[in-house]
């Protein structure tokens, strides 16, 4: 099976009712009825060409990409001092 690269798009609009519409540009994931904006996923190849195409909505009032996909997420273990480590064993 092959995992394809996705990409969050924070869509910001006007009205609820149109929430309907957005589901064409791609995978609705939430939509928050008091602060008006939806999290849409779409594929990372597509993702320049969907802006584009949801800002031109007459009822969007922006759109913002998310960065999840950039951040490192492999994370280094910190050694633990040797004098810490010696306390930890006394059970100071």
């Amino acid at each position: 099976m092959i995992r394809t690269e996705r990409q969050a798009l924070i869509v910001w609009f006007q009205h609820m009712k149109n929430v309907k519409q957005l589901k064409r540009y791609g995978h609705l994931i939430s939509v928050s009825r008091k602060l008006r904006y939806a999290v849409i996923y779409v594929d990372q190849t597509d993702v320049e060409e969907k802006v584009t195409k949801l800002e031109r909505l007459p009822f969007v009032s922006k759109v913002d990409p998310s960065y999840k996909p950039f951040i490192r997420t492999t994370y280094e273990n910190k050694s633990i001092q040797k004098t810490k480590e010696y306390e930890y064993e006394m059970g100071i």
